[in-house]
């Protein structure tokens, strides 16, 4: 049951992503045909978030690598070549984003290479998609195809299919942060990318039976009625995002954009399973050991909430409506004494040393003794033992930082003598 649990996380890691950086990366996209005064605001309000929403990919590649590493040997080498090309465009496109951010004012270079690399790392998501659909080439385990078997009219068509999901839920995404479109406008360009995107899902899915290789099993009474729910979730989620654009609430299309696309993985997902890799790879045979899916259950698994928690603290901190902000001036670091300081006092040193062997020691401890609680190796300690050291070597750290903080380590002037020093600068100027 555990390498359907691995299965189960690949999907929902896979579903976060494409619901959370797809709506980023169709902003990216749209900004290409944005003013230029206006592709800086689309950069800023991606930038609130991007870095925790490509988390789940991450996620993704260490369960499919470590779970089901049958399905990792023969997906890999069959899409070499695009995957290779989305990592360089995701990489390129955080630096055109944190360039552009950093930068002062409009820069045209930065804007139109996150906006580019977007669209690349969109182009380059559907065609790994197609591939997998259509069914790498392989014997016993092995991929046997081509370097471009993932070239094929199926997978152009899934590339074309997700980059359009993705302008939909980039335009409902801005619907919600911007105030800068007329509703009329948001309407017309809501409703366009909507109606390509059901355009789109009906192509893919009449032509599926066709380019998947494996039986697609729908005469079996539960399957097909998860996937009639699906797809009336779907349908559903695509109405209330055509009354939505262009109305308030302003975050009733994203909802309901989103409610759709997770709705869509899952029919492909109830259709496909559970075969991994078409046509015939399952789940079971693609599994690893019983002890690496132990571990990687609970590995995974305990980082799935903090991962959350970054997204909803993300999206708490920077909700409402985007304004351009001032950047305040900022304060001076408190100034180093020419003379040299006291040293300090041996109980202290005595402290620092023991706290810092300390962390090492659980670092190692926790390092070495995960191997053997998981492997089945060793008896007296478990995974709440191994639980318990981490906390404590992070309740260590916590302590050690508080201790700096106390001694006036990450103080600052405060805003009154930044003002005496600039009224005496202004002084002496004067």
């Amino acid at each position: 049951m555990l390498e359907y649990a691995a299965y189960a996380l690949v999907l929902f890691s896979l579903g976060m992503y494409v619901v959370l950086d797809g709506y980023d990366l169709g902003v990216g996209m749209l900004s290409l045909a944005a003013r230029p005064e206006r592709r800086r605001e689309y950069g800023e309000i991606v930038a609130t978030a991007w870095d925790a929403n490509e988390s789940w990919i991450i996620l993704a590649g260490v369960v499919l690598w470590a779970g089901l590493p049958g399905a990792y040997s023969v997906l890999l080498p069959a899409v070499y070549l695009p995957l290779i090309g989305m990592l360089i465009a995701i990489i390129l496109r955080g630096l055109g984003l944190e360039m552009h951010s950093a930068a002062d004012g409009y820069r045209r270079g930065w804007a139109l290479l996150f906006g580019g690399a977007s669209l690349a790392a969109a182009v380059c998501q559907g065609l790994v998609l197609g591939a997998l659909l259509t069914g790498p080439r392989q014997r016993g385990g092995i991929f046997t195809g081509g370097a471009f078997d993932w070239l094929s009219p199926y997978s152009v068509l899934c590339a074309l299919g997700l980059v359009v999901l993705y302008l939909l839920a980039g335009a409902a995404w801005l619907q919600d942060k911007t105030e800068g479109w007329s509703r009329s406008r948001t309407r017309r360009i809501g409703r366009s990318l909507l109606a390509a995107t059901a355009v789109m899902a009906v192509v893919l899915g009449l032509l599926l039976p066709g380019a998947d290789p494996q039986e697609l099993r729908l005469d079996e009474p539960v399957r097909a009625v998860l996937c009639w729910l699906a797809v009336v979730a779907a349908v559903g989620a695509g109405a209330v995002a055509w009354f939505g654009f262009g109305r308030g609430p302003d975050w009733r299309p994203f909802a309901a954009v989103a409610t759709m696309t997770a709705a869509g993985l899952l029919g492909l997902a109830v259709v496909t399973a559970p075969v991994v890799v078409p046509p015939g790879l399952t789940v079971h045979q693609a599994a690893s050991p019983h002890s690496s899916q132990l571990f990687l259950v609970l590995g995974v698994g305990l980082c799935i909430p903090f991962v959350l928690a970054y997204n909803v603290y993300a999206w708490r901190s920077f909700r409402g409506k985007y304004t351009d902000p001032v950047a305040p001036a900022l304060p001076r670091l408190r100034a180093v004494p020419l003379t040299p300081a006291a040293p300090p006092p041996p109980s202290g040193t005595v402290r620092t040393v023991l706290r810092r062997t300390l962390l090492v020691v659980l670092g190692i401890a926790a390092t070495a003794l995960s191997q053997d609680v998981f492997g089945g190796v060793a008896d007296w300690i478990g995974p709440i033992g191994v639980t318990l050291l981490a906390g404590t070597a992070l309740a260590a750290w916590i302590a050690g930082d508080r201790c700096d903080r106390r001694a006036g380590c990450f103080d600052v002037d405060t805003g009154a003598d930044a003002g005496a020093d600039t009224g005496a600068g202004a002084g002496r100027a004067s």
